[in-house]
Parts: C-alpha cells; sequence; structure tokens
C-alpha cells in the first residue's frame, strides 16, 4: 500500500529563526526533515504516519565542519559522504568514517546526515556506537536558546530522545584525546553493503606498558538503544590483555546486553557475534 502524497504537507524556511519560531508556534506539529532517507522508505511502503514536516535541507546553520584546538564540530546537516571524504576526520577519527562508508549506498551516504541517523534514534544505526565511543557531545537549539549535553544521555528507550518539540538537532562534538588511542570498528549484516546491521561494535583503547589504561566500547543493534558497555569497560580498564582478561570481558558482556530476535537475527546469534567482536578488538590491542 503506497502513502497518499496529498494528505502530507511540507514546510521549507528560508532560514534558522523562521525554522525555530515555527517549532515554537506549533511544537509537536512538525517533524524536522533532512536527507529523508529512512523517511521516504517509510512514505514509499505506506507506513509514514506523521502528515506534516520541516525541511531543514537548506539551512546552512546547520551545516559545516570547524576543527577547535579541543576538537571538531560536525553540523547536524552534515552527509555521510563529507564525513568520509574529511581529512581531519580521517586522520582523527577512523571510527566515524568507517561508519559512514558502511551507511546504506552511495546515493544514501551523498543524502543521509548525521543529525539525521542520530534523531531517528534506531538502536541499528551505524555511526552512534562510533560517537559513544568518542565521548561526543551534541548541541540542541530552539527559540528557547541553545544547549549541549552528553550525547551518551541523549536516547533514553527505543525511539526516545531527550529533545524537546520545538528544539532542532544543530551539532555534533567530537573532543581530541591527548594520547594515541587504538581504535575498531566493526559491522555485521547480511551483507556487505546496504544492509541493516545485526551487530555494531565500536572500540577504543589507551593502552600503556601492556595495560588498558582507559577505553571505550560502545554497540549497536543489542539493546533498545545504541549502548556503552561500562560494566564491561569497567572489567577492562587497568588490566592487562590476557586470555583470563578477555573471558572475563566476555562474560561481563553477555550479562550488560540484551539482544532480541528479530527478522534480521536471533538474540543467541547477535550475543554471540558482539562476544567475539569484543575479543577481536582486545586481541589486536595485544598485538
Amino acid at each position: 500500500m503506497r502513502a497518499y502524497i496529498p494528505a502530507y504537507e511540507m514546510r521549507a524556511p528560508e532560514n534558522l529563526s523562521e525554522a525555530l519560531a515555527l517549532l515554537a508556534r506549533e511544537p509537536g506539529v512538525w517533524q524536522p526533515f533532512a536527507g529523508g532517507t529512512d523517511l521516504m522508505v517509510l512514505l514509499e511502503a505506506g507506513k509514514l504516519s506523521h502528515k506534516r514536516f520541516l525541511s531543514v535541507a537548506k539551512l546552512d546553520d546547520l551545516r559545516g565542519i570547524e576543527a577547535t584546538a579541543d576538537g571538531v564540530i560536525i553540523g547536524a546537516l552534515t552527509t555521510y559522504t563529507e564525513i568520509r571524504r574529511h581529512p581531519l576526520l580521517r586522520a582523527e577519527y577512523p571510527m566515524l568514517c568507517a561508519a559512514a562508508r558502511e551507511t546504506g549506498s552511495i546515493a544514501t551516504q551523498n543524502r543521509g546526515t548525521l543529525g539525521g541517523n542520530i534523531v531517528n534514534a534506531s538502536p541499528a544505526a551505524d555511526s552512534p556506537p562510533a560517537l559513544l565511543a568518542y565521548d561526543a557531545d551534541i548541541e540542541l537549539i530552539s527559540e528557547r536558546g541553545a544547549r549541549w549535553m552528553a550525547y551518551r544521555e541523549f536516547h533514553t528507550g527505543y525511539k526516545k530522545m531527550k529533545i524537546a518539540p520545538d528544539e532542532l538537532l544543530r551539532a555534533i562534538r567530537l573532543p581530541r584525546r591527548g594520547k594515541p588511542w587504538r581504535e575498531y570498528y566493526r559491522k555485521v549484516g547480511t551483507r556487505r553493503a546496504q544492509a541493516i546491521s545485526k551487530v555494531c561494535f565500536a572500540g577504543a583503547a589507551l593502552v600503556e606498558h601492556g595495560a588498558i589504561r582507559d577505553l571505550r566500547i560502545a554497540l549497536g543493534s543489542v539493546a533498545p538503544t545504541v549502548l556503552r558497555a561500562v560494566k564491561t569497560e569497567d572489567a577492562l580498564r587497568g588490566a592487562g590483555v590476557t586470555p583470563e582478561a578477555i573471558a572475563t570481558a566476555r562474560e561481563t558482556l553477555a550479562r550488560e546486553i540484551a539482544p532480541i530476535d528479530d527478522i534480521r537475527s536471533t538474540a543467541r546469534y547477535r550475543l554471540r557475534v558482539a562476544q567475539n567482536l569484543l575479543e577481536e578488538f582486545l586481541t589486536q590491542l595485544a598485538k
């Protein structure tokens, strides 16, 4: 069943102020529409229940990649193609570039945006695990002002977020780390391209004198939201990369994640793959 197009309405404001004013005047009525790579799929299938949309695609205030002494700020409308081609991101944030390469087709990468990937709030999204592993912050903006928050606090449940009806996601900020961290990103899907992930894993660690001084582990498709595996991190922090430490980490991760059976995979498969990816990440640290 296809959607009846005349039943939908799209507004395209000239600037950010106009967009925020409309959201403030009718909060919850207008759903922001950026690249539309997920919404158009629902529209074609006749499953797009919301009817009124606010196109933000031409708002330049939501674009751009800005480097600072402390990190890099990425506009919410930055596309996956812009991410994977950017020299600084490729040099300092390779997990995010790897996620951009894994996201859909070239056409999707040309149109889909990092901000859209975040607010779509899918637990199977490709870029959020990398953002969690980088300790990203996000900026939300409305007529009331702007506020920054840690990205790890943003998702509260399946398709639930700490964003008010009158707010837009404006930017994502990635901090620079003073020391060289070793990174690992892996997406497991049915195919090598254009597949929704069965499990998505991002890991980063600071290893000194054979011990893990600090680390971040994040996963997608194993819980109602993208997940920072904090308990698994705590089990490994300060430890050497030994068979015993890896075994403990695998057991801890199994208690921390909550995969489900669905049309793409089974909970048992997701658990085993997540544990194997964790072990591969740690084994690489030992080399």
